[in-house]
């Protein structure tokens, strides 16, 4: 499913025009991405958790050349759905 495919969604189900859909999705997004790079993690109720954690810089190896390199320190992003949403995909 793809963006364009969400707001088809929203104009079917609740009777706004396809402009005022996308103007909600974009704006869920946004608010949605803000949060998250900000560093603060989001709890969705009976979706899951979107979740910024920080890896620590650590040691590598190049695997073509066999040298020693420093990956460095970043953040990443994790998802873990609510039980839910687990029971609702599994049934």
């Amino acid at each position: 499913m793809t963006k364009a495919d969400i707001i088809e969604k929203i104009t079917e189900k609740r009777n706004v025009t396809r402009k005022e859909a996308a103007e909600i999705v974009e704006s869920v997004f946004d608010i949605i991405k803000n949060t998250l790079e900000s560093g603060e993690n989001l709890k969705i109720s009976g979706f899951g958790n979107f979740l910024v954690k920080t890896k620590a810089a650590r040691k590598g190896r190049n695997p073509q050349t066999g040298e020693e390199i420093t990956i460095k320190a970043r953040k990443i992003l994790t998802y873990k759905p609510s039980n839910i949403l687990r029971q609702e995909i599994n049934s």
